[in-house]
This record gives C-alpha cells, structure tokens and sequence, in this order.
C-alpha cells in the first residue's frame, strides 16, 4: 500500500488508553496502518514527529458555529486549536426550523451569538438549512442539534403560554423530523426566548422524541445561580421521565462557589439512575447576549416586542428595578455579576467604541446609571450586542474540570473581540491544565477531547487513532502548546500546534490555514429504537 502520508516516530495518544510511540500512515482520507515501524511502505508526504504528540482530532461539545460558514467556512479559530468535529446550534438556539412570517425576526434574535449568516435565510425547514450549511464546505465537520427553542417559536411564536396538544404534537413532529434530517442531540435553552416559557411536563414530551433515537438532550438548564441545583434536577428528572440521554451544557455555578460540591453531588447520584456526562468551558466567565440581562418578561414575544418595550419609560423603569432587586426563579446575570463584572465584546461599527470596556467603564463615561446603559445599547444596537460576564473563579472552574464526566465545550461566540475561549478552550485543557499543570492525566484530557466525545454524539467513525477510521488529526509540541489568549487580546491561536488534519487533508499547518475545506455537516440519523 501507498500511504498519501506518513508520520512517523509521534508519540501518539489513541483516544482512549496509554500512548505508545508509533507510526501512523493515512490513505484516502482514512487511517490506514498504525503500528512501530512503517518506514518500508512508500509514501507522498512523510512527516517526522520525533518529540511531537499526535492525537485524533478533537470535538467541540458546544459550538456557536451555525453561521459562521456562510461569513468564513475556514473556522481558522477552531481549527488552530485542533477541533475538527463541532457540536453545532446548542442552547436551543438552531437557525431552523423557522416560520415564513418568523424569519427575519429569528434571524435578528440569533445574529449576537451565532452571526447573521447568508444576508436573507433561504431556508424554512431544518433539512433546507443543513443542505445551505453543506453547500459553505466547511473546515470542519458540523454536527446539527434540533433546537427547542426554534422549535417552539417556528410553532408558537414567542408566546409565554403552554403548548395546546395539537401545538405539542407539531412541536413532536418537528424535533422527530430534526433527528430523523440528521441531529445528534436535542438541545434546550432554558434562559434564551422563547425556551425560557416552557414547562417541564413540555420538555419531556420532547425529549421522548430525543430518546427514540437515543439521543441525548442538551440543555442549558434556566439557572446556573443560586438556583442551579434546581435547575440540573429538573433536566435530571426530564431525563428519568424521558429515557433519554443528559448531556449538560457548560457546567457552572455563578456567583456562589459553596454549590459546586453540591452540585456535583447532584450529577454523582444521577449517574446511578440516567445516561449523564456534562461539558465545560476552561474559564471563569461566560459570554452571551446583552438581552440576557433583561428579565424574561422584557422579552416575551420576541427581538421586535423586546425593542418596543425598550422605547418606553414605564417599562425601561420595570426592567431596572427587576434587575436590581431580582425576580423569584430568574438567573439575574446583572446582580450576580455587577457592573464591573460586565464587558462588552461586540456592537455594531456605530457603537464600537464600547467594545473591550466593563458596563462600569462606559456607564460612567455616559454619566449613566449602569442598567440604563444596558437598555441604551440593547435599544441603538436591534439588541446586537453580546458580553463577557466575570462571574466566579479559577478554583472553582478547575474543582469541575476535575469531575471524570467532563468533556470540553468551547461555547466560543464569533466576533470583533470574542470570549478568548473561542480561540483557547482546547489547548488551555490540554495544554495547561494537563501537559504544564497536571490537573488531569494527558490520557484522561486526550479522551475527554476525542474517543468519549465522539462516542458521546454517535460518531462512530472518529476520535480514535485505529485502522480504518476518519484521519482526523492533530500534531502538536507538547512543550509549547498552550492557549495565547486572553480577554485583553482574544484572536490569539495557540502555540505548539503543528498541523490539524480533517479527512486527511492538512487544514492549518504551522500557524496558518491552509483553505482547504475537507469538512461537511453530518445527515446521518441516529438509528431509531
């Protein structure tokens, strides 16, 4: 056999288990031999890898790339970190399904976290839209959730009410047609609009759907405050209810560090009774909308009913109030982080002077109450700004990273100034918390990273170093990979990557992309029970 590459002398990690020093040769897009010396098999490219870690590829379980192909189908960000495989439209928020009379109004909901995407959607139904991603030929291999989120609003509208049984069945119908176009998971945002009006009993209805198809749900649960312990639990009882899968998205606590014992507690004695694993993001703050500072009532019916409530001072005064006193049940991100706490990382061009700047920083620069500045900005910007939110600390982070049912999400948001997680999540897992400071063992981030993930999702045909599966590579230096990037200077790749392979194809190499587009967006269902 000739190899179209070989690498050779790599200390190459599995996926799962010990990492033996061994040569890897790759054949038509596919890992054809693995083993001690294959030096007599000829070869177009041969890479020497002596000192270097070969790794499969690895799998981002939370990723706000839904878009972004259509701007920019590279993915240089996620690619320079070693991410081939992407779990796409998480928290509920997919670009589809969509009602005709709903489109441009999603469209200006998502367009803070997942971009705008082509200028008008030309597509309505969950299978339309897939067709238009695969036509950007991404870098990577996108992976679809169904969303609950453009579920309900494509059947309701961004009504505060329960579903009526027939609205319960065409929300049925759509998350089984989700699954059966090709999604993995079922994904729920409990704190964006309009998931955040739905009740448990509706939830489960759903996930019975998810767990025809063993499919997991995965849920950004509506509270990760003081109420996060109430709010795992509902998803766990959703799961029980359900039989389905969990999957939580990126674990946290914010703003009160004594729950994160508690809460892992919580998930120990689930993992006793349901199918649980969680992921989580290597940082100490989040990153999402401005419009979540609001309360939910603000934005019942959607971007257009949130904006006109903004125009009046009645209302403006309400949601103030609200914000600075709290509401029963509600993640009140603004009180739990306060005004310091709060940056912004992305505005359009007319408001790009407040970009890298804390609410504090601009609100006195205004000579403004800082809540008044939220509503200012929501109101000037269609609600087209996103933040980081600084709500805990290193310590707390790395007690959950620590968990061995942790696997890693970068939640990274495309922008003028990201959330650095975008750029770093992968390499500060490996990089720091493994390779530098031993906080896990290198096989145990490896796995986290690949084997479990893709196992995780159902792709069975990746994330592992073994004959015959995809040649999704990375090749690093373990000496130097590292993550770069920091909230003052967020578009930093990592360092010590070496080449990024998807499908055999060299995708970055030496610190810049290649343009090669080997990546695709998976359409295979799950099998049906």
């Amino acid at each position: 056999m000739t190899f179209d590459l070989l690498i050779r002398s790599a200390r190459t990690f599995p996926g799962e288990g010990a990492a033996r020093q061994v040569d890897v040769g790759v054949a038509d897009g596919r890992i054809a031999a693995v083993g001690p010396d294959l030096r007599s098999r000829s070869a177009a490219e041969v890479i020497d890898a002596t000192g270097l870690m070969l790794c499969p590829g690895f799998v981002d379980m939370h990723a706000h790339s839904a878009l972004e192909p259509f701007r920019n189908p590279r993915l240089e960000p996620k690619v320079a970190q070693g991410f081939t495989t992407e779990l796409i439209n998480p928290d509920g928020l997919a670009p589809a399904p969509v009602a005709e009379d709903r489109r441009d109004e999603r469209q200006s909901y998502l367009r803070a976290l997942e971009g705008p995407g082509p200028n008008r959607w030309m597509w309505l139904t969950f299978e339309e839209y897939l067709s238009a991603l695969a036509e950007t030929r991404p870098a990577t291999t996108l992976v679809p959730s169904i969303g609950h989120n453009a579920v309900r609003d494509c059947t309701m509208g961004g009504a505060d009410r329960r579903p009526d049984p027939e609205e319960l069945r065409a929300m049925r119908r759509e998350v089984r047609m989700g699954l059966d176009a090709g999604a993995r998971t079922l994904s729920f945002g409990l704190i964006y609009m309009p998931g955040a009006f739905s009740e448990t009993e509706e939830l489960i209805e759903l996930a019975e759907e998810a767990a025809r198809f063993g499919a997991p749900l995965v849920p950004h649960v509506r509270n990760e405050a003081d109420g996060v312990i109430e709010a795992v639990g509902e998803m766990v009882e959703v799961a029980r209810c359900s039989g389905a899968p969990l999957h939580l998205s990126h674990l946290k606590v914010v703003g009160n560090p004594g729950l994160v014992e508690p809460l892992l507690a919580l998930i120990d004695r689930a993992r006793t009774e349901i199918d649980i694993t969680f992921d989580q993001y290597p940082y100490s703050a989040g990153s999402t909308v401005l419009s979540a500072l609001l309360p939910p009532w603000a934005q019942e019916g959607g971007a257009s009913a949130t904006l006109a409530r903004l125009r009046q001072p009645n209302q403006r005064e309400a949601m103030r109030r609200d914000a600075e006193r709290g509401l029963p049940g509600w993640e009140n991100l603004y009180g739990a982080c306060g005004a310091e706490g709060i940056v912004i990382t992305h505005a359009p061009p007319s408001q790009a002077e407040v970009v890298g700047k804390s609410l504090a920083v601009i609100s006195e620069q205004r000579d403004c109450d800082p809540f008044v500045t939220v509503m200012d900005l929501l109101e000037d910007t269609n609600l087209d700004v996103t933040m980081v939110d600084h709500y805990t600390t290193e310590e707390t982070v790395q007690a959950i990273a620590c968990h061995p049912l942790q696997l890693i999400g970068s939640d990274g948001i495309f922008g003028e100034h990201p959330h650095p997680r975008l750029y770093g999540t992968a390499a500060r897992v490996l990089g720091r918390y493994s390779l530098r400071d031993d906080l896990i063992p290198v096989e145990e981030a490896v796995a986290r990273l690949t084997a479990r993930a893709a196992d995780r999702i159902g792709l069975a045909d990746r994330g592992r170093i073994e004959e015959g599966l995809r040649a999704d590579l990375v090749l690093l230096d373990p000496a130097q990979y590292t993550d770069t990037a920091t909230f003052e200077n967020p578009k930093q790749f990592p360092d010590g990557i070496r080449r990024v392979f998807v499908a055999g194809q060299p995708v970055f190499v030496n610190g810049a992309s290649t343009g090669r587009l080997p990546g695709g967006v998976v359409r295979e269902p799950l099998p049906r029970s």
